[in-house]
């Protein structure tokens, strides 16, 4: 048997793709169970997050085994394999190892060096040993990637090369503002009270934010998150049921939610309700005169609605890489006033771009205005954390104004260019070298059975000749039978201990796993005998 992996992420799949194939907790039960049913498979556990689906089986044949677990991916995950197909990667033996170390150092995170991780993959473990799906590959695998994980973070300093989802979320919210200087004395709003919601929730707590209202589903876990949050601290928190979210929303600064609903939690028309007459609160940001074409289009030069998807953050990413002129038409239409900025901020927006990139010199010299130092964003009323897969909050809030969404699509762009820290090729050395730890322990347990079932067989054959030695001199005193009894033992321990030593040495190295087939062919041992001893050893020491 091999370990397989077949599973998508943020590094092979699109935002899109990784939202509509997320699965729920009981998607994640019967994929298990429908798993280690199948003919390939003799355990498996899948490892579910927001940003990655993947599932790990202990395979007797490779082809077969992609095929269904690929197969079973796509059935459970309602996204049909030819559309999925594309996105799917696959490790294997080796390489599969080397994958799961890794995710487990926060190496393949969507945010390097983030710990979160480490829960979510002893939560998969868990989930696979209460469905008894995990046997011993599965344990071996999960248990020692968490050891590893866990070196990595306290032998270097790959927590600096990045931070959890929650805490890079907020920086992206808070743009240069340290988060701690940010949120100080904001209200916020936690949707859920999940492993992520909860961990919003602390990470706002030492933040120090003024208020912190938790809204979950079964108020009795948004309560049990209140009570931890407040338990010896100064932090001002509460519980509601989710009826009352769009209440809390319309008070709340700052909203964050991960929840494991199917659909929306919050719309853009909850968003915009919420926002309602704050708005007029926000000082418009001072749009620079850009120089106008002497006969502007009567109507926008740009489409919207393919743009749209870039106002997620910052919205000058919207018309990255679109020439000056194109800017500039568009600018010179918004000073016509061809748009009511009362009801559009997008004008203000892409006026300010237009200024943004004449700046840093799209725009031919000719035309370009005076430097400014920088072009200046208007304060929103409301931000907006959106963590959960699939999505959370409606991607319209997005053109709701006065409000900032960071969701996992936005985050995705963001760490893309994010500096991998020195430290980062360490975890990589850690990782490499526990990789081959890993499969040396594994080769060399893989021939114990074989080692077992022979020194059994032997001690069998002491237990016959003694038996029958006994048959031949019926006067034999007790003394005399216990000395021969140990002289044969002896001898036959003595024959055994140099090939058995040598053969696990052998069988731990690269290619050692056809040692333990020759013990077994040049001891004429039964393979069943072999099986049985294996199954004996996992019901002793289950993991």
């Amino acid at each position: 048997m091999s370990l397989l992996v077949v599973g998508l992420s943020h590094r092979s799949a699109p935002v899109s793709v990784l939202e509509r194939a997320s699965l729920g907790q009981d998607a994640q039960v019967k994929l298990l169970q429908d798993t280690v049913a199948a003919e390939p498979a003799a355990e498996a556990a899948v490892l579910a997050t927001c940003n990655r689906i993947e599932l790990y089986a202990d395979v007797d044949k490779f082809h077969a085994g992609v095929a269904e677990l690929s197969t079973l991916l796509a059935q459970h995950s309602g996204v049909g394999l030819d559309e999925l197909t594309p996105y799917l990667y696959v490790h294997y033996e080796d390489r599969a190892v080397h994958h799961m170390f890794s995710v487990a150092c926060g190496l393949d995170s969507m945010v390097v060096g983030e710990g979160q991780i480490l829960g979510q993959l002893k939560d998969s473990l868990a989930k696979a040993q209460e469905l008894h799906s995990a046997g011993r590959l599965m344990n071996d695998l999960f248990q020692q990637a968490l050891r590893v994980g866990k070196r990595a973070h306290s032998e270097t300093g790959i927590d600096r090369a990045g931070q959890s989802l929650v805490t890079f979320g907020l920086e992206q919210l808070a743009r240069e503002t340290p988060v701690e200087e940010w949120v100080r004395g904001r209200k916020a709003l936690v949707i859920g009270a999940g492993s992520m919601s909860s961990l919003a929730a602390a990470t706002l707590a030492r933040a120090g934010v003024a208020e912190i209202v938790v809204a979950n589903r079964t108020l009795d876990r948004a309560e049990r998150l209140v009570q931890i949050l407040t338990d010896g601290t100064d932090v001002t928190a509460r519980a509601v049921p989710m009826e009352s979210v769009p209440g809390e929303l319309a008070r709340a600064d700052l909203a964050v939610s991960c929840t494991g609903a199917t659909g929306l939690v919050l719309t853009g028309e909850d968003v915009a309700r919420a926002v309602e007459g704050r708005t007029e609160a926000v000082a418009a940001v001072p749009v620079p005169r850009v120089i106008k074409l002497p006969q502007p289009e009567e109507s926008c030069p740009l489409d919207l609605g393919a743009v749209q998807q870039g106002f997620s953050v910052a919205g000058d990413a919207a018309v990255a890489g679109m020439d000056a002129a194109t800017l500039e038409q568009h600018a010179a239409w918004v000073d016509n006033g061809t748009v009511d900025r009362r009801v559009s901020k997008e004008a203000e927006l892409i006026a300010a771009l237009a200024q943004t990139a004449a700046t840093v010199g799209r725009i031919p010299e000719r035309r370009r205005p005076e430097a400014q130092d920088a072009v200046p964003h208007s304060e929103p009323v409301l931000c907006l954390l959106d963590l959960a897969m699939p999505r959370d909050i409606d991607a319209a809030a997005h053109r709701v104004g006065g409000v900032r969404l960071v969701d996992i699509e936005s985050l995705a762009e963001a760490s893309a260019d994010a500096p991998m820290a020195s430290d980062v090729d360490q975890v990589r050395r850690i990782v490499s070298d526990e990789v081959n730890a890993f499969g040396a322990a594994q080769r060399a347990a893989h021939i114990t059975p074989t080692v077992v079932a022979l020194r059994t067989m032997a001690a069998d054959v002491v237990a016959g000749e003694i038996a029958r030695l006994e048959g031949r001199l019926p006067g034999l005193d007790d003394k005399h039978r216990a000395e021969i009894t140990q002289t044969v033992r002896r001898v036959v321990d003595k024959l055994l201990h140099a090939p058995t030593v040598r053969v696990k040495q052998l069988a731990a190295e690269p290619g050692g796993a056809g040692y333990a087939d020759a013990l077994r062919t040049l001891f004429d041992l039964d393979q069943e005998t072999v099986a049985a001893v294996s199954r004996a050893t996992d019901e002793k020491d289950p993991r």
